[in-house]
């Protein structure tokens, strides 16, 4: 898999499992000055004003990752006032826990105890510029001077890893070892590599940083912004140079026409670009090269998105041209960008496909169980981290707040719940007392106590959009317990006991562009069948069957319960284009759905091989309940294409019911008093709060 964070994930197992007690150790070439420990106990968060709402925002546990080394002048490498100031502030990318509820600030890949170095290295740039972006934001928000004196630490080391000349200039550097020495090539190997010799997810959001940097200190520190807005353009530059050249042109991925103008391919990564362009771009609309670059990355993520209410991908936004069959939680900002960059562009098409993912594709998510990792095109990565329930809620912010969208705003309130219990773990994964985002939770439910840089960073950012959004914030830490939830659920083909097919195990269950779930499928010969189990459900629900799609070549299934014909499924793709592989995993909606009683469903194979993953079960009524001592929200959303009723409320208890049409628009209030029936609008969506 190409995407870097999924390899970082890794990195940060095998950082754990290699580094030991030698992590427990100061930093070998840390400063004497640093400002923190390497092991630290959590900071409790000081008193409030008086008459203020206590913030959730806390920094202690970031403050305490910060340290700072002082690498000198490189070769194309140098930042704002080093001679003066020839020290660096970055955070240590991991924080491993340790007994007694203190933490061990640890590097990436394993340590060498005669060098002092890591594998990957102590600090890289993905979180140097994410951390930046925090401060900024809580000096905005705060008003505080030590916030800004970091955001400006940080923003000039953004700039120290950036490539001031040369062929590589605007480009970054990921890693640097705790002594200041650039890692250009680290283990296991990242692209491209060297780090500095094309774009990257760093670069973007090197973007970012500056963008909001600029934006925030134009005003206060002309001279500073001066330096932030050269380094934006230097930036802005490479992407001219190596990605927005080809403005305007498609590539081919299994078939499908998909822009060829991405950031290393991905909208996820071009769309944290565009949160900085578009801070950038508001506060100095006068650099036409910086507007063109925004508007041109923005038209490339909105046609990203696909599907609809009753096919995948539900409408979301993909984020990699590479792959017609994956979505993942990390990094999925892209309706966030679409948002920011609508408003400032004056381009409200851009909204479209930001409200599609919002209310089509996040409402299923919420109920399938909330933000997991990765969905391949099934819930195979069902970890959810901090990165994810931020990307999400940001999103889902911006979205309501760009378009006025009422019901996306409480469809925000649901997913800011996570932070506080209503996850897997039925934990709170973030800890205002000491500012301690957990490393996630596991599949198995387990929260990892760990608290790195990069969860530190989007647990503080949602925090931040919850204090600047007090009413979603109240909502979300009033609703901490999931009570119960009915939405996306997986039968695994090769699980049937009744087939004249084969269970079929590939060496590797990821295809280079999608994964088979449970790591085997079943092939299904021509005149072959297979019966499979569907657990009974609460109402009529969609068969979804997933097959791997060939190309060259073809093949068909006639799916049906008892003698009733569901559908056929007909599969084969286009030419690969820039895919991993020939052909694709993708999933096919039934032209009727079954009925809540049904719990068989039979396949027989028509003609060609079949590879038949899974099939996904949808409710055409999906449902997520939440609730605290003295509240409780329950959300319904329809993936029908007729008008549905739906019954909500319970007994004895009065409450309030929103009800919303496919784009989050407000369509009825009114108060039932106990449990009630509405009427849900073709892939509309209600929330019941009391």
């Amino acid at each position: 898999m190409t995407n870097s964070l999924s390899r970082r994930w890794l990195a940060a197992l095998a950082a754990t499992a290699l580094v030991g007690a030698a992590a427990v150790a100061s930093p070998v070439g840390a400063s004497p000055a640093a400002a923190s420990p390497a092991v630290m106990s959590p900071t409790v968060a000081g008193p409030t004003s008086v008459g203020a709402a206590p913030r959730l925002t806390n920094l202690a546990h970031l403050d305490f990752l910060l340290d700072t080394a002082s690498p000198g002048a490189a070769d194309g490498h140098s930042t704002y006032r080093l001679a003066e100031e020839p020290t660096i502030t970055m955070p240590w990318t991991y924080a491993d826990s340790r007994p007694g509820g203190t933490f061990a600030r640890v590097g990436g890949g394993p340590l060498d105890p005669a060098t002092g170095h890591y594998g990957q290295g102590a600090y890289n740039a993905d979180d140097i510029t994410r951390a930046a972006v925090v401060y900024l934001r809580d000096w905005k928000q705060s008003g505080s001077a030590a916030s800004r004196t970091t955001a400006y630490e940080l923003l000039r080391s953004v700039a120290y890893f950036q490539t001031s000349t040369g062929p590589n200039a605007g480009n970054v550097v990921l890693w640097m070892q705790s002594d200041g020495t650039f890692n250009t090539s680290p283990v296991p190997v990242e692209l491209p590599d060297p780090s500095d010799s094309g774009p990257s997810y760093w670069l973007a959001r090197s973007l970012w940083a500056f963008g909001e940097g600029y934006a925030d200190f134009k005003d206060s520190d002309p001279a500073f912004a001066s330096f932030l807005q050269q380094r934006l353009q230097l930036g802005v530059a490479a992407l001219d140079r190596e990605v927005l050249n080809k403005y305007g042109t498609y590539a081919i991925a299994d078939g499908a026409r998909v822009p060829a103008w991405l950031i290393i391919n991905g909208a996820d990564a071009s769309a944290e670009a565009v949160l900085g362009l578009s801070e950038y771009s508001a506060a100095a609309p006068g650099d036409t090269a910086s507007r063109i670059a925004l508007a041109q990355l923005a038209d490339g993520i909105s046609k990203m998105g696909a599907g609809s209410s009753t096919q995948w991908p539900y409408g979301a936004i993909l984020p990699w041209a590479e792959s017609r069959s994956m979505w993942h939680a990390y990094a999925s900002q892209m309706p966030a960008a679409l948002a920011a960059a609508s408003t400032v562009l004056k381009k409200p098409e851009l909204l479209e496909p930001a409200v599609a993912d919002s209310v089509g594709f996040t409402t299923e998510l919420l109920a399938a169980g909330g933000p997991d990792n990765g969905w391949y095109p099934t819930p195979v990565d069902t970890t959810q981290i901090a990165y994810g329930a931020d990307s999400r809620l940001q999103s889902l912010l911006a979205v309501s707040a760009a378009g006025n969208r009422p019901g996306i705003r409480q469809l925000a309130a649901i997913a800011g719940s996570w932070f506080f219990g209503a996850n897997p773990s039925g934990k709170p994964t973030y800890d205002r007392a000491t500012g301690v985002t957990f490393d996630g939770v596991q599949p198995d439910g387990t929260v990892n106590p760990n608290s790195g840089a990069e969860s530190t960073i989007h647990g503080l950012l949602s925090m931040l959009a919850l204090d600047a959004n007090p009413d979603v914030a109240a909502r979300a830490l009033a609703t901490p317990v999931t009570v119960s939830h009915d939405g996306l659920t997986v039968v695994q083909a090769e699980s049937t006991a009744e087939t004249t097919g084969t269970v079929v195990t590939p060496d590797s269950a990821w295809t280079g562009e999608s994964q088979f779930g449970g790591g085997a499928y079943l092939s299904l010969l021509s005149k072959s069948t297979a019966t499979l189990a569907i657990p009974a459900g609460s109402g009529a629900r969609h068969l979804e069957p997933v097959t791997f799609e060939p190309n060259p070549g073809s093949a068909s299934s006639l799916w049906t319960v008892g003698r009733v014909p569901l559908g056929i499924v007909r599969d084969g793709v286009g030419a690969q284009g820039i895919t991993a592989v020939a052909g694709a995993l993708l999933p096919h909606t039934l032209t009727l759905p079954i009925g809540a009683g049904a719990t068989t469903v039979t396949v027989r194979a028509t003609s060609g091989a079949v590879k038949l993953d899974a099939v996904i079960v949808r409710p055409l009524v999906s449902r997520l309940l939440l609730r605290g001592t003295s509240a409780s929200t329950e959300l319904v959303h329809s993936t029908s294409i007729l008008p549905l009723p739906a019954r909500v409320g319970a007994a004895g208890e009065r409450a309030m019911v929103c009800t919303y049409d496919s784009g989050g628009r407000l369509l009825q209030t009114r108060v039932i008093s106990g449990s009630s029936t509405i009427l849900l609008r073709p892939g509309g969506f209600a929330v019941v709060t009391r």
